[in-house]
């Protein structure tokens, strides 16, 4: 049986709601979003029956110090197949994204999963590596290597 807990008088959950509400505060304060922006709103979809689903992410500390990537591996009942960190080092928000991607499909090509979905949080990162952007410039490496790695059969 589940004890009730008041969390409104509970010392850690008060201290953690502070700390939570400073970061928010001190984030925004740091940067500041435009009014007119768009709410997406995002749920996790199983994939069809034989795919497994890829989902990177990325984090950041401020000012690109430390930045790491990750992912994870699900089937298509969604259970957990595996997982992946690494620490990249200092980078951008957009780089550390490309390295998680790049590194879930070097895994996935390994790991002989030729059924994959790959999903990111990362619409810049997505319209790079389908060509729905314009890139000026050249094409970086890493979404070169991306887009190699889904020509591949």
């Amino acid at each position: 049986m589940l004890a009730s807990v008041d969390f409104s008088t509970n010392p850690s959950y008060v201290i953690q709601n502070f700390v939570r509400a400073t970061e928010m505060s001190s984030f925004n304060q740091r940067h500041r979003f435009p009014q007119n922006r768009e709410i997406v709103y995002i749920g996790w979809k199983k994939p069809q029956d034989g795919w497994v689903k890829l989902n990177c992410d990325r984090a950041c500390k401020e000012l690109g110090e430390t930045a790491g990537c990750g992912g994870l591996f699900r089937d298509s009942d969604g259970r957990w197949i595996k997982g992946f960190t690494r620490k990249i080092g200092a980078c951008d928000a957009l780089h550390a994204e490309m390295w998680g991607m790049y590194l879930g499909i070097d895994i996935a090509w390994r790991d002989g999963l030729s059924h994959l979905i790959v999903e990111s949080d990362s619409k810049v990162l997505i319209n790079m590596v389908t060509n729905n952007c314009n890139i000026k410039g050249h094409t970086p490496l890493l979404i070169r290597r991306i887009q190699e790695f889904l020509q591949k059969d």
